[in-house]
């Protein structure tokens, strides 16, 4: 076992961990967040999707170990971001999701991408995306709803940070 001390949606996390348990295993079992999914564990589909540091990562990926003193941030943490707000009715309303499976990985991506670039085109949206599979949706819905977040957003929402 390996001691390791970390932040996780801004609290502190002490724990003893198995130098081979992954982050996403990490904060669903010892920290409770199942909004990270767990379905390829192979970096492949982007549900896993989190923020190490600020940066979009695969948590399916990464080590537990790994993130000893950064800040690990999971869709649970972005309840009142004002981005991910917009972006979640969005997705209501675009009709974005279906099994809902896929839609942690992509409300964290379109985020990341709106961060970025508050004004994407289709493509880029679509290139943002690449990484993730969503098995119900054929991708239309949740590219309509990055869209129309990005015609919501205001400049202090594209700057909120994680």
């Amino acid at each position: 076992m390996t001691k390791i001390a970390l932040h996780v949606n801004g609290a502190p996390i002490q724990s003893d961990v198995e130098p081979r348990t992954s982050l996403a295993d990490f904060v669903r079992e010892t920290c409770g967040l199942t909004a990270t999914h767990l379905g390829c564990e192979h970096g492949a589909c982007g549900a896993c999707t989190v923020l190490v540091d600020g940066v979009i990562a695969r948590s399916c990926l990464k080590f537990a170990v790994m993130c000893d003193g950064r800040n690990v941030v999971t869709l649970e943490g972005l309840a009142d971001d004002p981005l991910t707000d917009v972006l979640r009715q969005a997705f209501h309303e675009s009709h974005a999701l279906q099994c809902g499976f896929c839609t942690p990985g992509m409300l964290m991506a379109g985020r990341d991408l709106l961060r970025r670039n508050p004004t994407p085109s289709e493509d880029e949206v679509r290139q943002a995306l690449a990484g993730h599979i969503c098995r119900c949706t054929g991708y239309s819905g949740i590219v309509h709803a990055i869209k129309l977040a990005s015609t919501r957003l205001t400049p202090a929402e594209c700057t909120s940070q994680a």
